[in-house]
């Protein structure tokens, strides 16, 4: 299956806190979007790694994504090496994503980086001819691809986008994929312990952070993005 868009993130949830409402509005213009869930974030204080897997389930169905799959790197531990891109050079020949999303270049968590620049690593790879890939149980080997586009989300940190894109009416459909992990996230009747991101306060900075970003591109709500290279525009016009 082609895809048009694919959104990696080191941990399920990633995509959703730093994309979601960019995803359903894609899948809502009839885009087709996978999700690639780097680990299956054992190593979360809250949960489990068989929650997670039944909360991203739900996230992605709810979003609407047409694949969603998890490469089961150790959370916590995964590397930027060779065994590690050429997983994922497998999976972005499979794919052949024209656009790829990706985790913040820099973050709170030591995950979120180094998988940043594990997928822009393999993303650049991946069009490189003389690397062999096929996947498992097929006997056919895999064409060479690269993605035309790699734009990396906002996570913890409030870094300055390069450029925003306006996603006012899909905030509530990227609140409730949030929500969908319910382990994660605030639930005043939760015996968990905390953790910096299961405060009110947490959940509400998802909204109140697309509201501001919103404003100031003067829509309702934004989600926002750093880059790799110049931000082209064909005129004037195409910046709203």
């Amino acid at each position: 299956m082609k895809l048009d868009i694919l959104v990696f993130g080191a941990h399920p949830d990633d995509a959703e806190l730093g994309a979601g409402a960019t995803i359903a509005k894609e899948v809502s213009k009839g885009k087709k979007v996978g999700i690639v869930d780097l680990t299956r974030g054992e190593l979360g204080t809250r949960g489990s790694a068989e929650i997670r897997d039944r909360e991203a389930a739900k996230a992605a169905k709810i979003l609407g994504v047409s694949v969603r799959e998890n490469m089961e790197f150790a959370d916590g531990f995964f590397v930027n090496d060779k065994e590690h891109q050429l997983e994922l050079i497998k999976i972005i020949r499979k794919y052949r994503p024209e656009i790829v999303l990706c985790n913040a270049i820099d973050d709170r968590h030591i995950d979120h980086a180094r998988g940043s620049k594990l997928v822009s690593d393999s993303c650049f790879l991946s069009g490189l001819m003389k690397i062999d890939t096929k996947m498992e149980g097929e006997d056919v080997w895999q064409e060479a691809w690269r993605p035309k586009l790699v734009y990396h989300y906002i996570q913890w940190k409030n870094l300055e986008p390069d450029f925003v894109i306006d996603v006012s009416g899909f905030i509530e459909k990227k609140t409730e994929a949030i929500m969908a992990y319910s382990s994660q996230f605030y639930d005043p009747n939760s015996d968990e312990p905390e953790t910096p991101i299961s405060s009110k306060n947490f959940t509400d900075s998802v909204n109140y952070r697309a509201r501001d970003l919103g404003r100031i591109i003067g829509v309702e709500y934004a989600e926002g993005y750093t880059v790799e290279r110049f931000v082209g525009v064909d005129s004037l016009e195409d910046l709203i």
